[in-house]
């Protein structure tokens, strides 16, 4: 049997890079094991953070070590590469092995990973790739047009405020006013977040008008789009998304931390944070959520695989939707594939899982 070409695509230019990595090794793994080894070959392709794509020994190299291709490694004279020509690949260059890909596999995770952009250009190759197309992933990178898909679906969130970087960066008489609307519309405590950045980046929260300030100025220099969302005393649950136009759901899980909010530090240091799978809560409050992640799946058209998150309310039984992750972290003790792995589907079947379906939902035309 032939052995279809997987492109594995990990690095890229954003901030989750070393998270990317993480995420991909696990990938090539689970392609490697049982079954898998005989239906799918690995062609790994490297995004520098220079935005440079190397294929052949560096991408093996990356993946084997787990640590990211340093700079002076990359412009380091010699043997690098099986491909000599990845040396003086520019940008908009990429290495010949492209045209070797069957189907993409793409773990790049935040800006020009899971925002449209890179399906953008693997649309144009007119090769199949697992996960969302253009609309689902720009529409699950950007949190204010993801917040107003959900609520043309009727799903039910915490109230928030979309503002721009030029309210924030405006003449002094005009910023004061926006924070004055901001304190009536949602009060305190708030969460300050860019619109379109991954992994809580940029993130804050705060409590005083001092605090709103600060952050709306420090999240202004990530974004020019922004949100601020009202504080909720909940707890915080999640469900996994598998499928195209008929989807499953997973069990619902939890998030146990013991800081002030799930920020990068605690969502990425090791201790930080717990996975409660399935989350303790009653079975009528899973089933909902269950339904409102298939109904979010939907609405912003999303396919292949997502992450849903919620905020749990239970002093008043209510279920609001946070946000929907169409590329969620893929190392093996992320919460998207245990969540599978607690529902019946392994690792390595789980992959396999996405590349039929991003075949069943390619079409060349």
């Amino acid at each position: 049997m032939t052995k279809l070409r997987v492109g594995l695509l990990f690095g890229g230019r954003s901030g989750e890079h070393e998270v990317s990595i993480k995420s991909a090794r696990a990938i090539a793994k689970a392609l490697s094991a049982e079954e898998n080894a005989s239906k799918y070959e690995i062609l790994p392709f490297y995004i520098q953070k220079d935005g440079r794509w190397l294929a052949g020994e560096v991408p093996q190299k990356v993946l084997e070590t787990g640590n990211p291709l340093l700079e002076a490694e990359q412009t380091a004279e010699g043997n690098l590469t099986s491909n000599p020509q990845a040396q003086t690949l520019s940008k908009w260059e990429s290495p010949s092995q492209v045209a070797q890909v069957d189907i993409w596999f793409p773990v790049l995770h935040g800006p020009n990973g899971e925002d449209g952009t890179i399906q953008g250009l693997l649309t144009l190759m007119q090769v199949p790739f697992v996960g969302s197309g253009v609309l689902g992933s720009a529409m699950g990178m950007d949190k204010i047009a993801m917040k107003m898909a959900f609520e043309q679906a009727g799903l039910a969130q915490v109230k928030y405020k979309a503002i721009t970087r030029a309210q924030v960066w405006s003449n002094p008489c005009v910023f004061p006013k926006l924070c004055d609307e901001i304190e009536a519309a949602l009060g305190y405590p708030a969460f300050v977040k860019p619109a379109n950045l991954g992994s809580s980046v940029g993130i804050a929260k705060v409590r005083s008008r001092q605090e709103l300030e600060a952050a709306l100025d420090n999240a202004a220099s990530y974004d020019r789009r922004l949100v601020v969302e009202a504080g909720v005393v909940a707890r915080e649950v999640e469900c996994a998304v598998l499928g195209n136009d008929q989807p499953q759901a997973s069990i619902v899980g939890e998030i146990s931390y013991n800081s002030d909010f799930y920020d990068y530090e605690t969502k990425y240091t090791e201790g930080r944070a717990d996975l409660l799978i399935p989350a303790p809560i009653p079975d009528a409050i899973a089933r909902k959520i269950q339904d409102m992640a298939l109904e979010a799946f939907a609405a912003v058209d999303a396919a292949g695989l997502a992450r849903v998150d919620f905020f749990y309310v239970e002093a008043t039984q209510e279920v609001l939707i946070n946000e929907i992750n169409t590329l969620p972290g893929f190392t093996a003790t992320s919460m998207y594939p245990q969540l599978w792995a607690h529902s019946g589907v392994s690792f390595p079947e789980l992959v396999d899982r996405l590349i039929q379906l991003a075949l069943e939902r390619y079409s060349p035309n």
